[in-house]
C-alpha cells in the first residue's frame, strides 16, 4: 500500500460548484432528492425518444417539441444530432439499468448551441421549468455523456464508460486523434442529474471520454448533480465560461487529460466536496502522457469545510490567475514515499500554480502529505505570485474587485485578459440571465 503525502495549499479558497455527468463518484454516496409531481406539456408537444440500438439518427431536435428520454439514448457513430436554441430534453427517472442519459457514443457528434437568451436546457421529466424546483434537487436523471477518440494514458488506450454495460460497444471511449471532433456545446443548463446507476456509483453532469481538440465547449452550466459537474477522461477537449454547483467535485479529470481551458466557476451547496480532483492515471498511474491542462482565470468558492482542489496519482496542471475562496483546506498535491506522484510532476513544472489567490482559507494553504504531512510548498519555484487576501465574494456576488493584474496567457486560444478569477470585475457577469444559478 502507498502511503501519500498531500502537499496542502492553506489559504482561503473559494466555493465550487457540482454537477454530474456519468461517472462514479470516489469519495461520496448521495441520496437522491424526492422527485416532485411532474406537470406535463400538452402531449402533441412531447415526443419520447428510446433507443433500440438505431440511436437518434441524424436528425434535428426543436424548440417547439420537449424531448424525453426513456433510458440511455445514444448519437451513434456517423450521426449527427443537431439540437436549437431554446429546446428542452428531460430525462425519465430511473437508477441502474434504467437511468436515462444522453451519450454521444465515437464518431457520433452533437451540434447544441443555444444563446443567452434561448439557452438549451437539460432537466428531468418532472420539472415545470417555473422555478419551483430547488437549485439544489439532484439525482432525478443521468446527465450528458461525449465520448472520443482523442489519447488517454491507460492500457490498452479505450475505456468503457462508468455507467453502461460494458457489453455496449457504443460506450468505448479513446483512440489516438486527439484533434477528434465531437461537436458543440453553447448555452447549455445541465440540471437535477446524478441519478444512482448503482453502488454510489453516480452519473456527472457533463462527461467527456476522449474528447478531441476539435470540439468546442462554452458557456455551459452545471446544477443540482448528485455526482461531479464536469469531468473529464484524458482527450483533449478544451472548455470556456462553466459554472458548476454541485454534491461531489467540480471539476473532475483523469487519465491523462490535455485541454485548456478559462473561466471556471464552481459555487459550492454545504454538501459539495472538492472544488477540483485531479488525478493522472489509473492503470497504470505512471502511464502517459501526463494529465497537463492549462486552467486559466478559476473562481472556486466553497462551504467552508471542503478542500479547494487535490491533485494525485501522478497528475499535472496549471492554475494561472485564480481565485480559491472560503474553504476548510487550501491546495493538496501528492507526494509519495516512492513512485511516481503529483509532486514529481511540479518538480519538472507539469503542475503549476501562478497568480492564484487564497481568501478565507481554513487549514493547509499548499501542502503535501504522508511522506511529509502539512509541508508548505508555498517557496516552490514552481508555485509563483500566491497570495493571502480576505475578499467579500459570495455565491451570489462572485465578483472579485481590485486584485493586482496578473499574466495574460501567451496561447492565442485563450482569452488575452490580465484579472484574477472567473469574472471580469469591470462587466456583467457571463451566467446571467441564461443560467439557473443566476437568473
Amino acid at each position: 500500500m502507498k502511503t501519500t503525502s498531500k502537499l496542502l495549499i492553506a489559504a482561503t479558497l473559494f466555493a465550487v460548484l457540482g454537477t454530474g455527468i456519468i461517472s462514479c463518484s470516489k469519495d461520496k454516496d448521495n441520496t437522491p432528492t424526492p422527485t416532485p409531481i411532474p406537470t406535463p406539456p400538452p402531449a402533441s408537444n412531447v415526443i419520447t425518444i428510446t433507443d433500440n440500438g438505431n440511436g437518434t439518427g441524424t436528425t434535428t431536435w426543436t424548440k417547439d417539441k420537449t424531448y424525453i428520454l426513456n433510458g440511455l439514448v445514444f448519437v451513434n457513430s456517423g450521426q449527427v444530432l443537431t439540437i436549437q436554441a431554446g429546446t428542452v430534453i428531460k430525462g425519465k427517472p430511473g437508477t441502474g439499468a434504467s437511468a436515462s442519459a444522453l451519450i454521444v457514443a465515437r464518431g457520433g457528434r452533437i451540434e447544441a448551441v443555444g444563446t443567452p437568451t434561448q439557452p438549451i436546457i437539460f432537466t428531468f421529466e418532472a420539472d415545470p421549468l417555473n422555478g419551483s424546483v430547488a437549485a439544489t434537487t439532484s439525482g432525478q436523471w443521468g446527465g450528458l455523456i461525449v465520448l472520443g477518440n482523442a489519447t488517454l494514458n491507460s492500457t490498452p488506450g479505450t475505456s468503457a464508460i462508468e455507467g453502461i454495460p460494458t457489453s455496449e460497444p457504443r460506450g468505448i471511449y479513446g483512440g489516438t486523434n486527439d484533434a477528434d471532433n465531437s461537436g458543440t456545446l453553447k448555452y447549455i443548463s445541465l440540471r437535477h442529474g446524478g441519478t444512482d446507476i448503482g453502488a454510489g456509483n453516480e452519473i456527472n453532469g457533463l462527461t467527456f471520454g476522449g474528447v478531441g481538440s476539435g470540439t468546442v465547449v462554452e458557456y455551459i452550466e452545471i446544477i443540482g448533480n448528485a455526482d461531479d459537474g464536469v469531468e473529464f477522461f484524458g482527450g483533449t477537449v478544451s472548455t470556456k465560461h462553466v459554472v458548476v454547483q454541485t454534491e461531489d467535485d467540480g471539476f473532475d479529470y483523469d487519465e491523462g487529460y490535455r485541454g485548456k481551458n478559462q473561466f471556471w466557476a464552481v459555487i459550492q451547496t454545504s454538501v459539495s466536496d472538492r472544488g477540483g480532483e485531479h488525478d493522472g492515471g489509473t492503470t497504470p498511474e505512471d502511464g502517459t502522457p501526463y494529465a497537463t491542462p492549462l486552467i486559466y482565470n478559476a473562481t472556486f468558492i466553497g462551504n467552508g469545510t471542503s478542500r479547494a482542489i487535490t491533485f494525485r496519482d501522478n497528475a499535472g496542471g496549471q492554475y494561472h490567475n485564480s481565485i480559491f475562496h472560503n474553504f476548510g483546506k487550501g491546495i493538496d498535491i501528492e507526494d509519495l514515499a516512492s513512485g511516481e506522484d503529483s509532486k514529481n510532476r511540479l518538480d519538472v513544472g507539469d503542475l503549476r500554480l501562478d497568480g492564484i489567490v487564497l481568501s478565507n482559507i481554513g487549514a493547509d494553504n499548499i501542502v503535501s502529505a504522508v511522506t511529509n504531512p502539512g509541508a508548505d510548498l508555498s517557496t516552490h519555484p514552481n508555485i509563483t505570485n500566491v497570495t493571502m487576501q480576505n475578499l467579500t465574494i459570495s455565491a451570489s456576488n462572485p465578483i472579485a474587485t481590485g486584485l493586482t493584474a496578473g499574466t495574460a496567457p501567451s496561447d492565442p486560444w485563450f482569452t488575452n485578459v490580465t484579472y484574477k478569477g472567473a469574472f471580469d470585475p469591470s462587466a456583467s457577469n457571463w451566467a446571467q440571465g441564461w443560467s439557473l444559478l443566476f437568473p
